[in-house]
């Protein structure tokens, strides 16, 4: 499959390990091209981010209810072994779990989950989501569509985006959000949930503190699947890759990569 891979190379590659950045539901590899690519490639890391297939400009998106996350899975192995060399892989919620599952099977340098669906999987998140917006559950449903539950301004920024951030810049991001896979969703929830012990590679875990979707309790539970400790970073809401303090999650996963020799 001809996957879009948003690319940003160093001037000076100085990291033995590319990045493989996956974004999560709703979403697409412009999510990190907004901060984090030219970032990361300006700290020498060679830096890609794919639009899983029926995302950004990846094909399938007339088949994208039924996707499911093996499918996901499969598109991160594609794009990994295509590279010179095993990439770190890092993955935002959805591409967060694609990313564990991904690890049951193919080795990785690193990984680094944000904001992640826990092991557990997403039941405690749609059982909120249920109470808080009865009615774009009820369609989500009833459409097998999970647009429903992001279609309006305020919804997205509920869901990924703090208050405070700016009008403009939601609604440049909220014209970029689109449909999610119902299979996928109904994967997260208890078709196909990851297997920490089969993962040998190691991990960071990071979460936001006021993060609606994955709460600090599902984080630190993430952590402990992966025999780690959650970092939490303050003031932030879900999508920390494009909330306004991006650099500082970013540097700590460059110090992260760097006490591991990547």
């Amino acid at each position: 499959m001809n996957l879009e891979v948003i690319s940003r190379q160093p001037t000076a590659p100085s990291h033995p390990a590319p990045l493989l950045f996956v974004h999560g539901a709703w979403h697409g590899a412009w999510c990190w091209a907004e901060h984090f690519l030219d970032y990361f490639a300006a700290q020498g890391y060679v830096a890609h981010a794919v639009s899983l297939r029926g995302h950004g400009g990846s094909p399938g998106r007339d088949r994208l209810r039924w996707t499911s996350l093996s499918d996901y899975v499969a598109d991160v192995a594609q794009v990994a072994c295509q590279l010179p060399t095993s990439p770190v892989v890092i993955g935002h919620s959805m591409g967060g779990v694609v990313v564990q599952k991904y690890l049951e099977t193919d080795a990785a340098p690193a990984a680094v989950l944000l904001a992640s669906v826990p092991p557990a999987g997403a039941l405690a998140t749609t059982l909120r989501i249920a109470r808080r917006h009865p009615v774009a559950f009820a369609k989500a449903n009833m459409l097998l569509s999970l647009y429903p539950l992001v279609s309006t301004p305020q919804l997205a920024r509920e869901a990924f985006f703090s208050p405070s951030m700016p009008q403009e810049e939601l609604r440049r991001y909220f014209a970029q959000i689109q449909d999610e896979a119902y299979r996928a969703f109904l994967d997260m929830l208890a078709l196909n949930l990851p297997r920490p012990k089969r993962v040998n590679t190691p991990v960071l875990v990071i979460g936001a503190a006021n993060d609606t979707v994955f709460h600090s309790g599902e984080v630190q539970a993430t952590a402990t699947a992966y025999k780690t400790q959650a970092v939490m970073f303050p003031n932030m809401a879900h999508d920390l890759m494009l909330e306004a303090g991006w650099q500082t999650v970013a540097d700590w996963i460059i110090a992260w990569l760097s006490e591991k020799g990547l």
